[in-house]
């Protein structure tokens, strides 16, 4: 909800209500508060690449995996059907109650992601690699306790903080999607609620870009995590007894 509405301001305001700096800044604060909501439940994936990774990895049983892409789901479908009702005034206005993908009165991609018409299939899928890449190795070191983690309480803050820079940073070719949960389902409300079948097939069939990218990236960034880091890491000391000391009590 933060992050769309974010982008629907910036498009149906016309530059009058934000820019790309506050676009970023909604989803980095979407991130956070959807961490804190359901970090204590469920670990808060919010993200299908996130999901599967941990699942082949086998911090996750693979019974549990339906249940946390429907969540993501539901979640991101009710939010773009929230967002296209807070600004169908606003919607209407701007296209004339024409909904296009592409145009100049273009608002599709207020709700998932399109690449750049300067960018080529490649380029675009390289681009959602890398970024996921950057999301999961952010999230593994702010994570690593056995590193230099970050401090209790602060973990969904720096992950929002993680998302805000990768929208800085990798955001102009592709509208970094770096998770097919955020960007699938609003696709397919956009495909019921009136853009139609060209939401599919914009951008070279765009849509199994931020389908596929983000699955591959988020392994890639475990692994690099793996060989350049975890395998490096001191192992965490344990309390207690240690060398054969005697263990001293106190009040």
């Amino acid at each position: 909800v933060f992050g769309l509405s974010s982008v629907a301001q910036v498009v149906l305001g016309r530059g009058d209500f934000g820019q790309h700096l506050s676009i970023n800044l909604g989803f980095g604060i979407g991130v956070t508060l959807g961490i804190h909501a359901a970090g204590g439940i469920s670990g808060a994936h919010l993200n299908a690449a996130i999901t599967l990774t941990h699942c082949i990895l086998g911090n996750l049983p693979w019974r549990k995996l339906p249940a946390y892409l429907i969540g993501q789901f539901l979640g991101s479908f009710t939010a773009a059907a929230t967002v296209f009702g807070l600004y169908y005034d606003a919607l209407y206005d701007y296209t004339k109650g024409n909904f296009t993908v592409t145009g100049p009165t273009a608002t599709a991609s207020i709700f998932s992601t399109y690449p750049a018409p300067y960018v080529s299939l490649l380029g675009g899928f390289f681009t959602e690699f890398m970024a996921t890449v950057m999301l999961l190795l952010g999230i593994l070191i702010i994570h690593d306790e056995k590193n230099n983690g970050a401090l209790k309480g602060t973990q969904a803050l720096l992950t929002g903080i993680l998302v805000l820079g990768i929208g800085l940073g990798m955001g102009m070719n592709t509208g970094y999607a770096i998770n097919p949960s955020r960007d699938l389902p609003p696709r397919l409300f956009t495909a019921i609620a009136g853009w139609g079948m060209d939401v599919f097939t914009a951008g070279h069939h765009w849509w199994w870009v931020p389908l596929t990218a983000p699955m591959l990236g988020s392994l890639a960034g475990v692994l690099i995590h793996k060989l350049f880091i975890d395998f490096h890491n001191q192992p965490v000391p344990e309390s207690g007894n240690e060398k054969g000391q005697p263990v001293v009590e106190t009040s």
